[in-house]
């Protein structure tokens, strides 16, 4: 059996009971396979908190939306850090895609909050005027994996054998819309392309029509994205443990599967639909709600960068 390796690792992480995501995650933080920012620290919720309340002020919103909330942690910080006033005034939405996700969220924030399986569910509700965050939402979709060779790009695909797993390379094809195409790229580098994102966008933009958004994740503008990494930044968490190369393919649905974000592709896919895009590093964006002798934090935080953007109206 072939399939491309955006569909493998769709079915690693969202496939029905089997899929990680879908069924087999049971924390994040110490207890589980990995740690976001809002786990090493209060400051990120205070900063996102902080965006939040300028932004539904600017924008006259009443609706805030968080997609992709994990167990719903930074949600129940971020509404805590918001002012008495907003708070009372504010709804608060989730969306998750993931049963055991959302009932942990559900738990925690119980009718602080009301749930949606899909942002168009929620911008529904919102009558299309939010503000929207995510953290860490973007590395949890499927990504294409591409090599480049002597003549062409080819695209990876994962083929399952009696032996075990291994990869081979299509021919070549249409590529997707991507940056990293555009750059120069000595011949044996591997890209990844988060292409699933970008279908996602293109599906509810057109629908939001007033607010702004926060999208925080690790990753880069394509400048610098695989400076000194030529086999790409496709990578395992399980346990904590850091599995790169063909290792990720040893315990599929029972780990997560992840790349970091290219920010450039991002800002060129979402153009059509937004009048303006900020990206700034999120230690910068943090650097008001910590001390500048906080060294770890601030080494933390800048593996992390914020993009901010709103609709055209």
């Amino acid at each position: 059996m072939t399939q491309t390796f955006e569909q493998f690792m769709a079915d690693c992480l969202y496939a029905p009971y089997r899929g990680y995501y879908a069924g087999n995650i049971h924390s994040i933080g110490s207890r589980g396979d990995f740690t976001t920012a809002p786990q090493l620290s209060a400051i990120p919720a205070a900063a996102i908190a902080a965006w939040a309340t300028g932004a539904l002020r600017k924008h006259h919103a009443r609706h805030l939306i968080e997609v992709g909330p994990g167990l719903g942690t930074l949600a129940k910080q971020v509404l805590g850090n918001l002012p008495l006033s907003l708070r009372l005034s504010t709804r608060l939405h989730l969306v998750e895609s993931s049963p055991k996700l959302a009932a942990h969220q559900k738990a925690l924030l119980k009718n602080k909050a009301t749930y949606h399986p899909t942002i168009l569910d929620a911008l529904a509700a919102c009558s299309g005027n939010a503000v929207i965050y995510s953290n860490e939402l973007v590395d949890a979709f499927p990504v294409r994996l591409f090599e480049k060779t002597e003549t062409s790009w080819r695209e990876i695909a994962v083929e399952k054998t009696n032996q075990g797993i291994r990869e081979i390379l299509l021919p070549p094809a249409t590529l997707p819309p991507s940056s990293v195409f555009n750059h120069q790229f000595p011949v044996g580098q591997r890209v990844e392309i988060h292409d699933s994102y970008r279908l996602w966008l293109e599906s509810w933009l057109p629908h939001w029509n007033k607010g702004e958004m926060l999208t925080v994740d690790y990753g880069n503008p394509i400048e610098t994205l695989y400076h000194r990494r030529p086999t790409g930044s496709l990578r395992a968490y399980l346990l904590h443990h850091r599995l790169e190369g063909l290792v990720i393919y040893q315990n599929p649905g029972l780990q997560d599967i992840t790349a970091d974000v290219n920010f450039t592709d991002l800002i060129q896919w979402s153009a059509p639909w937004l009048k303006s895009q900020t990206l700034i590093n999120f230690s910068d964006f943090t650097r008001p709600f910590y001390p500048e002798t906080d060294a770890r934090l601030s080494t933390a935080f800048q593996h992390f960068n914020c993009l901010i953007q709103t609709p055209r109206s």
